[in-house]
């Protein structure tokens, strides 16, 4: 990258400084943000000098099952190595964030599960002209259009090492910073040897949008797709013909080979829009959107879990406030005055 010594910006006193604040953003009241908070300046000059002297080695991940509701091994990494992950993706996302389509949604500032399900709403309606187009007149339920709904099969289990990393050199000539790249990589207890990343780095998630960047470029370039929306391994392409999208399927699961991925069979299925698409924990028809059902359940067991623990004096009216607000705002974006009203009225603590 030019004359640029990437290594040494990263390890820079600041570029550490700043990492270590955003690694304990939502976290600072966890013990182990607490203690490294407790010798901040010497613990961030102990891993400056790690990191400069070569001698840094990632601390094994922890990995617990959560189920959310479909069922997912996360491994956490130490806080330590959470300051690390930080400091490189300070350093080279942004070398990466300019390749990135706009249509790629997932770890990206600007972006989010929000902004993805109202772009899905102006390609559906872009797709079939507002709605003009349609089976049988005045027939709103038969609107013409189809969605691609697609997902990369076990996608953290299977990224292949040697692809990951020959991307990243496309852009990334400096040794050291490729070095650390592969120690944290490596760092972890893969099924496959020299497949997979841990869910839960911030590194993995940045990785996953470096990989599948190279999809969206194929099918935005390659097939010319317009109506293509990515969150992570999950994507959807609109179009008004199904003809045209099982082409392209064929075809997607085709150039994933060279990325030695494959489509999940059962996941990726072409739907009209009168159908519904299930899509970031919504189901999107054509004039409407609904939460999930699985969605529902969730929340329904994360409240009767705060009414116990209020009732323990565990936790206070107001955490369990703050901790409702980002899910009321995501449940908003659907039709769900009813049940947010029937949600807190029946786990409201008194």
């Amino acid at each position: 990258m030019g004359c640029r010594d990437l290594y040494s910006e990263l390890c820079s006193f600041r570029n550490m400084e700043l990492a270590y604040r955003k690694a304990r953003k939502n976290k600072r009241y966890k013990k182990a943000s607490q203690d490294f908070e407790f010798n901040l300046e010497s613990n961030l000059l102990r891993l400056k000098h790690e990191l400069e002297t070569f001698d840094y080695k990632p601390k094994p991940l922890k990995t617990f099952v959560i189920r959310d509701p479909k069922t997912r091994h996360i491994s956490a990494s130490h806080f330590r190595d959470r300051v690390v992950h930080h400091a490189l993706c300070n350093i080279i996302q942004p070398i990466f964030e300019r390749t990135f389509i706009h249509d790629s949604y997932a770890n990206r500032i600007g972006k989010g599960t929000i902004k993805a399900i109202e772009r899905f709403d102006l390609f559906k309606r872009k797709v079939s002209q507002n709605g003009r187009l349609v089976n049988k007149p005045n027939d709103s339920n038969m609107i013409v259009g189809y969605v691609l709904k697609a997902d990369i099969k076990h996608y953290f289990d299977t990224v292949d090492h040697e692809i990951l990393t020959g991307l990243i050199r496309h852009k990334i000539n400096d040794g050291n910073v490729m070095g650390l790249i592969q120690k944290i990589i490596d760092n972890h207890a893969a099924k496959c040897p020299k497949k997979g990343m841990p869910i839960g780095n911030l590194t993995s998630q940045f990785f996953a949008n470096l990989c599948l960047n190279e999809l969206d470029y194929f099918i935005k370039h390659e097939l010319k797709a317009r109506f293509y929306i990515r969150y992570v391994d999950d994507f959807v392409i609109l179009h008004e013909s199904k003809v045209v999208l099982e082409l392209w399927k064929r075809k997607i699961e085709g150039f994933l080979k060279t990325l030695r991925l494959d489509l999940h069979p059962e996941k990726s299925k072409i739907f009209p829009f009168h159908k519904g698409t299930k899509l970031l924990g919504y189901k999107a028809f054509y004039h409407y959107k609904l939460l999930k059902r699985s969605n529902i359940r969730t929340i329904n067991k994360r409240l009767a879990k705060f009414k116990e623990l209020y009732e323990k004096g565990e936790m206070t009216r107001g955490a369990i406030t703050k901790s409702m607000e980002s899910w009321m705002a995501y449940a908003r974006h659907a039709d769900t005055y009813n049940l947010r009203k029937k949600l807190l009225v029946g786990n409201a603590v008194s």
